[in-house]
């Protein structure tokens, strides 16, 4: 695919998007003991999430005052021959002066920055003639006679008509607004800062003919050619490299065509062999929105479909799908999976429904290393069977960064974490954050687990080595300075009664399929208790079985740890209570015991239940409405009504019969806005491991109060709540 940042900034076409929690809601802050407060007394605050999320095209559109009609065509063709070659994320530094450079390119010689190229005369290109344009864009030349570096893609460039270059010529110069800033001075160090060398590296590799039209192939096949060729620059990070670190090839003809496209390692991103790519309407949708059914791009792929390839014709894209598709495979590939299904329109495609289940669970998934830290950090994104969610998360089966040998892009993506691209399709950016809180132990265990269940299964183990080496070159810094320690559900697996914590853990995770006459709605305990209880502020388990017995003021008595798990049953999962003496109940007993670690009942343990919120903010039902829509309903659905695959649920309701029930925590204003304030949304930043958290106060209680006071469920037993205790204000009942 097209890359701006070339030859150093790699384009990556698939990875995992995030492998984070999506918004599951239940019964709170459920260990926190509920105290009666005030009636709230403030009123509504700004609400910066309450708004769709709106793209942004940054290329300038300023044309200039007076252009007559030919003119104006000839500046809008050119605005689009500037998003086939995506200038403007190459040539912006700063956002807000587009096109006047200044952005950083990493070269293993050192650091370039590309140039101003808005019309500015004293530091851009407003003295170019066209002619000085031409040769700058074919030959690397430039109007003083300096060569350029080729980072600057124009041995790509030289293949552009002359037609496409005058009409970009014109819209640089009458479709930009100048920018009067300085281009910043080489970084590189002798003898890389010689650009005299160039003029022989131009002599020795630089080809310089423009597009020839195949005649044996149809013109939609020529078309896409000539953009992957020539202004997509896709071979600057697709085709291997030689030893001037020229491309082995520039396009799929004569002896050294098998190298064409057949990927290439850049800056620890593996730029995946383009050659057979999909089908040609997969290839589209992937270019239009982002994603397709394989995955999604990730690394500076993002940025190529953000700034350009979302913008091209359905035509053009197509045109693309179908060149990539005829390229034949090359003993040169680095590997992918090609799918073998086509599809049958390229329009955008309407917000997908859920997908269809796929029978393979990987069978170790409960009983190794990988797979309980695949379960812990992973499943409730791509899920247990690696199937992902339709429009939401990417599946990893089939997705090619699971299909190569090398492992450079799994662990880049792990290590710095990675956002979805923000089209007019998917407006909403999704990020995984980075899990670099892991170690290089954890990271290869689970690389070597999803590459095995779902990749090459014959690759050559990801080792803790590996993931050392691209943390140390990629300078992975420490992401927070938080306390809490995650506990780790891998390491169940080195304690003498691993097999009943293992079964702890899977009951809730899968609480209702494995106790479908304990749980009577579509809820299971790791909707509340984030990734199975492990989540600081998402409710963790950590340290709680030292807290119990102890006083309830909901029940008025003191109580145990079962009865607490049971009010769960009886509330969140409006269902009924599990034996004491169950295996169930001893298993769910005994992982909570195994989080306790050190715990006294008179210690503070960070990260306890899910916090605190200010309670004098007064909802805004209006405000939490829009909020619902805009940031919740991705996962929850238009109307509450939660996801659902082939009947089996995947992200539960938040409201109706099939959610918790009246007499939940989580029913109340105030413990679910705490909640959804350090929870909620997921896949919305950095923050480790969920991506979660982010809206105000003010939002939180907003949210909260609109979806809480939805129709669910009764409870019958409410009658018996706070028999000596003030029930507190924000109670349903």
């Amino acid at each position: 695919m097209p890359q701006s940042l070339t030859p150093s900034a790699v384009t990556k076409i698939l990875g995992a998007i995030p492998l984070v929690l999506l918004w599951t809601i239940g019964y709170g802050n459920l260990f926190a003991q509920e105290q009666p407060q005030p009636r709230p007394t403030l009123g509504p605050q700004a609400s910066p999430n309450a708004s769709a999320p709106q793209v942004i095209d940054d290329l300038p559109a300023s044309y200039a005052a007076g252009l007559d009609a030919p003119t104006k065509a000839l500046v809008d063709k050119g605005r689009y021959v500037a998003r086939l070659g995506d200038c403007v994320a190459c040539h912006t530094g700063d956002k807000s002066k587009p096109l006047a450079g200044g952005l950083a390119l990493t070269t293993p010689f050192g650091k370039l920055y590309s140039t101003n190229i808005t019309p500015d005369p004293k530091t851009g290109i407003g003295r170019y003639s066209f002619e000085q344009f031409e040769r700058v864009m074919r030959k690397g030349v430039a109007s003083d006679g300096h060569n350029l570096y080729p980072a600057m893609p124009y041995p790509s460039y030289a293949k552009m008509s002359t037609d496409d270059l005058k009409a970009l010529y014109a819209y640089l110069m009458k479709g930009v607004k100048p920018v009067e800033q300085a281009n910043l001075p080489l970084g590189m160090s002798f003898p890389f800062n010689q650009r005299w060398g160039l003029a022989l590296w131009n002599w020795a590799f630089l080809e310089g003919k423009p597009f020839e039209p195949n005649p044996q192939q149809s013109a939609q096949w020529n078309r896409g050619a000539y953009i992957v060729q020539g202004a997509g620059h896709c071979g600057a990070c697709h085709t291997p490299r030689g030893i001037g670190f020229q491309e082995k090839a520039m396009s799929e003809a004569g002896p050294k065509g098998i190298y064409y496209l057949a990927g290439e390692t850049v800056e620890n991103w593996r730029a995946l062999s383009l050659r057979g790519l999909w089908t040609p309407e997969e290839t589209a949708e992937m270019l239009k929105t982002g994603r397709n059914r394989h995955g999604a791009v990730a690394g500076n792929m993002v940025d190529v479909v953000q700034h350009s390839t979302q913008y091209f014709t359905d035509s053009d894209l197509l045109a693309i799908g179908i060149y990539l598709k005829s390229l034949p495979p090359s003993e040169y590939d680095k590997p992918m999976q090609v799918a073998p299904n086509p599809t049958l329109a390229i329009a955008p495609p309407a917000p997908q429904g859920p997908i269809a289940r796929a029978a393979n669970v990987p069978v170790d998934l409960y009983t190794s290393r990988g797979g309980l830290g695949y379960l812990q950090f992973c499943n409730d994104c791509h899920r247990s069977d690696g199937a992902g969610v339709a429009g939401v998360f990417p599946p990893l089966s089939d997705n090619p960064a699971l299909q190569q040998d090398n492992p450079a892009t799994f662990v880049h993506i792990m290590l710095t974490g990675s956002k979805s691209a923000q089209t007019q399709t998917y407006a909403r950016v999704l990020t995984m954050p980075s899990f670099s809180r892991l170690s290089n132990e954890e990271i290869a265990e689970i690389g070597n687990f999803v590459r095995k269940s779902w990749g090459r299964s014959e690759s050559k183990p990801i080792t803790t080595e590996v993931v050392a080496d691209m943390r140390k070159e990629l300078d992975v810094k420490k992401i927070d300075n938080r306390k809490f320690e995650t506990p780790r559900l891998a390491n169940m697996l080195k304690e003498s009664n691993a097999p009943q914590l293992v079964q702890g853990a899977r009951l809730n995770l899968e609480t209702r399929d494995l106790l479908p006459h304990n749980v009577g709605n579509a809820l299971n305990c790791t909707s509340c208790h984030l990734n199975a209880g492990t989540v600081a502020d998402g409710s963790p388990y950590v340290g709680v079985s030292a807290f119990f017995p102890s006083y309830a003021p909901r029940s008025g008595r003191v109580i145990t740890l079962a009865d607490r798990i049971n009010g769960c049953f009886l509330r969140s999962m409006n269902g009924k209570a599990l034996p004491v003496d169950s295996a169930e109940m001893k298993a769910m007993i005994a992982y909570f015991d195994w989080m306790k670690r050190e715990t006294k009942p008179e210690d503070k343990v960070e990260g306890r239940g899910v916090g605190k919120i200010d309670t004098k903010l007064v909802p805004n039902v209006a405000n939490g409405k829009q909020i619902y829509t805009n940031q919740c309903a991705l996962c929850h659905g238009k109307d509450g009504e939660g996801i659902q695959n082939a009947g089996r649920w995947i992200y539960p309701p938040l409201w109706g019969d099939q959610s918790f029930n009246i007499g939940a925590g989580m029913a109340r204003t105030y413990t679910a806005a705490a909640f959804v304030k350090r929870n909620m949304p997921i896949a919305f930043h950095d923050n480790f491991p969920l991506g979660q958290g982010g809206l105000t106060d003010q939002e939180a209680v907003d949210v909260a109060e609109y979806f809480t006071h939805m129709p669910r469920p009764d409870f019958a037993a409410k009658a018996k709540d706070w028999p000596k205790d003030k029930k507190p204000f924000d109670a349903r009942y």
